[in-house]
């Protein structure tokens, strides 16, 4: 499946999401199907959802505290055996290179899950998407769009799909 659309009606749509897809993951490792990272792209206005959607991930992916958006620490970490999350926050990002100096490509090791909002900001030194995902605003609602960039994402939005439906 090389693409997935859903129209979200509120905050509670958007993390369900977030959390749906933390499903996958965990269920392909249960099933000893992969330990690859996952490299996402989220891409949206100030506002969109993309914190919101990441925050769906991390708390089904088990994490029961807060999570916070990553605007001014460039990267939150949680470590959520036998994965380690990371969300970025690219937005205030000066100039691609300072991710080198960073570690950047430490980040996308087996078991890590990478969610990176302002992913151009990085161009160049990021790794390659998995999924891209897109959210707009359609009046009250988002419209959310997920594409598969991979055969990793292509197999993640079919089981997806498979849950959703």
């Amino acid at each position: 499946m090389k693409q997935l659309e859903y129209f979200l009606a509120d905050e509670a749509a958007t993390v369900a999401v977030g959390e749906n897809l933390a499903k996958v993951l965990q269920g392909q490792y249960e099933q000893k199907l992969t330990q690859q990272s996952l490299v996402v792209f989220l891409n949206g206005d100030l506002g969109a959802g993309k914190t919101t959607l990441t925050r769906g991930f991390v708390r089904g992916m088990g994490h029961q505290g807060n999570v916070k958006s990553p605007t001014y620490t460039l990267v939150e970490p949680y470590e959520l055996p036998p994965w380690q999350v990371y969300h970025f926050d690219l937005y205030r990002l000066g100039d691609p290179e300072e991710l080198e100096y960073m570690g950047i490509r430490d980040y996308f090791a087996d078991n890590c899950c990478c969610f990176i909002e302002w992913p151009e900001k990085g161009t160049g030194v990021l790794a390659n998407a998995d999924i891209i995902i897109n959210i707009e605003y359609q009046n009250e609602q988002r419209l959310i769009d997920l594409q598969a960039c991979s055969s990793r994402g292509e197999g993640v939005l079919l089981q997806l799909a498979q849950l959703t439906s």
